[in-house]
């Protein structure tokens, strides 16, 4: 399954209203508010990389607030788990 890495940098103050708006969304899988060159780091996932790629230019990239993105594909994935 196609997945991404998003960095999203909004209008000053505007993390909030974005993160609000991608919650609902279905290929948002996970999202977290952060400090730094970018406002908001977005994890999507996809049935193809053609809908990864409409999703990104045609629902993020025109969300209100959303100012800029830098998307990083995911070529394979591994997941750390510390106990």
């Amino acid at each position: 399954m196609p997945s991404a890495i998003v960095l999203i940098n909004t209008d000053p103050g505007g993390e909030q209203e974005v993160f609000d708006k991608l919650v609902s969304l279905e290929e948002v899988v996970e999202i977290d508010i952060v400090y730094g060159v970018y406002d908001l780091v977005v994890k999507i996932q996809t049935n193809d990389t053609d809908k990864l790629k409409s999703f990104v230019t045609n629902t993020i990239r025109k969300l209100p607030k959303v100012r800029s993105t830098l998307t990083m594909v995911i070529m394979e994935g591994k997941s750390l788990v510390k106990k």
